[in-house]
């Protein structure tokens, strides 16, 4: 008699948490910003100092897009950490939103081939980790499949279609150097991701819970999700 085979486990990242001082000012923030249906908010009052090891990145079709996005952030409270640039890779800019959360918007356009759009074409969460390599077969462990890697530097998870954000791991260091920022910091990382794998910390101490989709939260309820 042939042995029954188990699937193996997978998990995605299914939605993202900020954990922020005031969810109806950072619900307010994020709406303008335009990227309020990719995040959930959760009130905390959790200590932090300096960079909280991660940053969210949109990428978008091309500069003058860029641009709007940051310019819609500035108007609604956020502070310029790198304005809108070229790059060898394209352009961007990096903002901090009122609460503290390192934003990145790029594109790979180095000219714009059309008018700017609302649009966003991906979200990556980047999580700043001390070891790309040993953090990449935690997650491997935990069901995550990896898409794209390149040796200790950066690895990046497949998405489930049904999720906007993209999960991927930088060295912490290089990731605060690209974001304009020193890269010491303390206490709570701010933010909580939900997986299908169940509740964990992960070795540099950014924390799972179990979940199975993003779905908007009001603001008036974020505090309890």
């Amino acid at each position: 008699m042939a042995m029954a085979t188990t699937a193996p486990t997978t998990m995605s990242l299914a939605s993202v948490t900020l954990e922020v001082a005031d969810p109806d000012a950072a619900h307010r923030f994020y709406t303008a910003f335009g990227v309020d249906t990719h995040l959930r908010l959760r009130a905390s009052e959790s200590h932090s100092t300096g960079f909280r090891g991660f940053t969210l990145a949109l990428t978008v079709s091309g500069p003058a897009t860029v641009d709007g996005f940051l310019g819609d952030a500035v108007s609604a409270g956020a502070t310029v950490l790198k304005p809108g640039a070229k790059s060898l890779w394209g352009y961007g800019g990096v903002v901090q939103a009122p609460d503290g959360t390192i934003w990145k918007v790029a594109t790979s356009a180095k000219k714009d081939t059309g008018p700017a759009t609302r649009e966003i074409d991906e979200v990556v969460l980047l999580l700043g980790v001390e070891d790309v390599k040993a953090s990449k077969q935690f997650y491997v462990g935990r069901g995550l499949s990896v898409a794209r890697s390149f040796g200790g530097k950066y690895a990046e998870f497949a998405a489930d279609d049904s999720h906007p954000v993209k999960l991927a791991l930088y060295k912490r260091g290089g990731l605060a150097k690209d974001l304009g920022v020193p890269a010491d910091g303390a206490g709570s990382h701010r933010i909580v991701l939900g997986g299908t794998a169940g509740a964990f910390t992960d070795p540099d101490g950014f924390a799972w819970e179990a979940t199975t989709s993003l779905t908007t939260v009001p603001p008036a309820a974020s505090s309890l999700s």
